[in-house]
């Protein structure tokens, strides 16, 4: 069972998608948000193209825990992709993993032009990753 992972952005929405097997997570390109409707069909595209059947969304939770305007947001979204998608859709807490991700490229000597574009992906596998050492490997 394939799983898609988004980190949202207000400009780009990171993507990752894993492997059948539930093992590890692979990104995938960018995409650069347009409007709701616009991005809605992108990811069902997406989900339709590459036999998804979760997708997991980032939770911007505050450090402590609570959920503000950003994780408000990402929740108003996720309801409107399970609509809109039709598949069975999860929110995962996705604290420190823009930071995770920016660390990660910024130690592998990459250009900040090339980090600022790989970010949103990175960020993605990292939320992807960790949701799927939670199952095991087992979905």
């Amino acid at each position: 069972m394939k799983i898609i992972a988004l980190d949202l952005g207000k400009k780009r929405i990171g993507l990752a998608i894993s492997d059948d097997l539930g093992i590890t997570a692979q990104g995938l390109p960018t995409l650069q948000r347009r409007n709701t409707r616009a991005d809605l069909a992108e990811l069902a595209r997406i989900v339709r193209d590459k036999s998804v059947a979760r997708i997991l969304i980032g939770n911007p939770l505050h450090m402590s825990g609570d959920a503000g305007l950003q994780s408000d947001a990402a929740r108003h979204f996720a309801e409107l992709v399970t609509r809109y998608v039709g598949k069975e859709v999860q929110l995962w807490d996705e604290r420190l993993t823009t930071v995770e991700a920016s660390r990660v490229l910024r130690d592998s000597g990459i250009s900040i032009q090339k980090r600022a574009r790989a970010v949103d992906q990175l960020s993605a596998v990292i939320l992807l990753q960790s949701y799927l050492d939670f199952l095991g490997g087992s979905c």
